[in-house]
């Protein structure tokens, strides 16, 4: 199967349109969470994945709060300004489906999902190989998918001389999947590192191969849409650096 992996779209609906357009046609599409948060438009991008067929969609910490089951004092300053101004804004149907997702990690085939890291799924970021090594012994599949950090990597275990490296991983280069990888696809809709294009990857569970992938999107765009709302500035100005 072709699998469409994307995570934290936070809101950015321009942004999760391109990647859609940009992966084709895919067999399933996993979401890692964090569909709200940040951005401008979070009611179109949840309705927008629940349009989506074959998917499995986890809660990110963004959408937990959202649907008033963490406190929003638990976010910076900015965060929580984006986040009660969703609150506020984001339909009853859309906070039903976003109520109806899990927060946990979820196994299909060989690899394991979770938003955050499998070790605590919603809060955790794997930022480094310490806490890469500390989370290898929090699943067993082959594979884990990770969001949170905004930042497309790879992490490896080398099982034989116990050795955690962070590997680097470049736009439409296909890699060999193997036991035991921590993958990250990056965000959609706000990346962090240093590339503003939103970022997605394909899984490909016939040819075992992780394939990160960029889409170019209308950014100034949604900067509008950000600084209409009302929304902090910070949020607009990052997403044009990938910061």
């Amino acid at each position: 199967m072709r699998i469409l992996v994307m995570s934290d779209i936070h809101a950015n609906y321009t942004a999760l349109m391109a990647v859609l357009k940009d992966a084709g046609e895919v067999d399933e599409t996993w979401c890692l969470g964090d569909l709200v948060g940040y951005g401008p438009d979070p009611n179109a991008v949840v309705e927008e994945i629940r349009d989506i067929k074959n998917l499995t969609c986890l809660l990110g910490n963004h959408d937990v709060a959202v649907i008033g089951k963490m406190p929003l004092e638990t976010f910076n300053g900015d965060a929580r300004k984006s986040l009660a101004y969703h609150e506020k804004v984001i339909s009853a149907s859309n906070m039903d489906y976003m109520n109806s997702l899990p927060s946990k990690t979820k196994v299909r085939g060989e690899a394991t999902m979770a938003h955050g890291s499998p070790r605590d799924p919603l809060w955790e970021y794997i930022l480094n190989t310490l806490s890469a090594r500390l989370n290898f012994d929090h699943f067993d599949t082959p594979v884990c998918f990770v969001g949170h950090s905004h930042i497309q990597c790879m992490f490896a275990l080398d099982q034989e001389r116990d050795r955690v490296t962070l590997e680097s991983v470049k736009p439409n280069d296909a890699i060999p999947l193997h036991p035991k990888l921590i993958l990250n696809p990056g965000s959609v809709g706000q990346p962090r590192d240093r590339d503003p294009r939103a970022a997605y990857a394909i899984y490909d569970t016939a040819a075992k191969t992780w394939t990160p992938r960029r889409a170019e999107y209308n950014i100034a765009e949604v900067q509008e849409r950000i600084r209409s709302a009302g929304l902090p500035e910070k949020h607009a100005a990052r997403i044009a650096e990938g910061w």
